[in-house]
């Protein structure tokens, strides 16, 4: 009987190694996110990792393209909501049997061929064959996109090249031939000279290209999609450059990571004190309580609400506020005027000096 129990034990530990074996890979723990996480938090989980964990950073570690091989392969099927359901449904294997994992290279369906520039070899050498033109574009962003982060998608027409009937003329280069022209005469002369190729022709494709606009990006940062601009018929295509600009907004005005705004308060508030509350570009309400008199001018500091930094989303700017004083529009009759008099208890003051040098 004891036999038995350990065989049954056996058998179902068994069972369950090979359930977990057929489930493969945890991408969920692969990408350190929960099952409940949208797309877009899936992404920017993708887009940090991919930083950290590609193979040209850590080329002391054996595992490295295996790791990096795992978050590719779990930023494909995450991010795609059909491949996401039938994982979730019966795991990785059920996307094998399907035929729906690509396993290719993970740059390039990523953000159009997004370049990290880690500053591998490969990036510093000069490109022997030809280049066509590289693209740059103003990328409009308002400033509530620039302190929260966004994914945008921009539709790309662009020419591409497919094979065609026939050759061509390539590789075409001026070569200089020197003729024996007799009587120890020579003459130079500059030809071209090509080579055959298989011929070509350029058809429009469109394909979307997605950006993500990340938490503090500065105005004029860029962005670049390797190999999205103009094509070369002899070479590589072009690069695509999208450069952030940044919408005027009607509230704040950023400054570095500080942003700036004013507020306009009546002259009771401004005597006896207020209470308010600012929306900020998230939606949050920034709170400003005031117990004193508060001067035309005046100006006070919210640390931690301004802007994201860029490098360390954890910290953020200073908010700047200056107040403005609306004085009232009525005329005061002269019982009003003798009580205002009386509960301000204030001398005439007209004192004339430089306010440019602030003296």
């Amino acid at each position: 009987m004891a036999a038995i129990r350990v065989f049954l034990l056996l058998f179902i530990n068994f069972a369950f190694y090979i359930v977990l074996t057929a489930a493969g890979r945890d991408f969920y723990k692969i990408l350190q996110v929960s099952k409940n996480t949208n797309t877009d938090e899936i992404k920017k989980a993708y887009r940090k990792l991919a930083k950290t964990l590609h193979p040209d950073k850590n080329k002391d570690d054996p595992e490295a393209s295996q790791k990096f091989q795992d978050l590719s392969a779990a930023y494909e099927v995450l991010s795609d909501p059909d491949k996401r359901k039938l994982y979730d449904r019966c795991g990785e294997e059920c996307l094998k049997k399907d035929d729906m994992m690509s396993n290719g290279d993970p740059f390039a369906n990523f953000f159009g061929g997004f370049d990290f520039h880690f500053g591998g070899e490969s990036n510093q050498q000069e490109r022997e064959s030809p280049k066509g033109f590289t693209i740059v574009m103003d990328l409009s962003v308002t400033l509530e996109e620039l302190y929260s982060g966004k994914f945008v998608e921009i539709t790309r027409n662009k020419l591409v090249a497919k094979p065609a009937k026939g050759t061509r003329k390539c590789n075409c280069r001026q070569e200089v031939v020197t003729r024996n022209l007799g009587g120890g005469r020579y003459q130079m002369t500059q030809q071209a000279v090509c080579s055959e190729c298989p011929n070509v022709k350029m058809v429009n494709e469109e394909k979307t290209l997605e950006m993500e606009i990340e938490p503090g990006m500065m105005d004029g940062q860029e962005t670049r999609f390797i190999a999205e601009g103009e094509p070369h018929i002899d070479g590589d295509s072009g690069d695509i450059i999208l450069k952030i600009r940044t919408q005027p907004h009607p509230v704040f005005e950023r400054v570095g990571d500080d942003l700036y705004t004013n507020v306009t308060i009546s002259m009771q508030d401004a005597l006896i004190g207020f209470t308010l509350e600012i929306t900020h570009l998230d939606g949050h309400k920034v709170k400003i309580v005031r117990e004193k008199v508060t001067k035309p001018g005046a100006k006070i500091r919210k640390k931690g609400e301004g802007m994201p930094n860029y490098e360390n989303n954890n910290l953020h700017g200073t908010l700047f506020i200056t107040f403005d004083v609306a004085f009232p529009e009525k005329e005061f009759s002269a019982e009003e005027k003798e009580a205002i008099k009386q509960l301000l208890q204030q001398s005439s003051m007209n004192r004339v000096y430089n306010g440019i040098r602030g003296s």
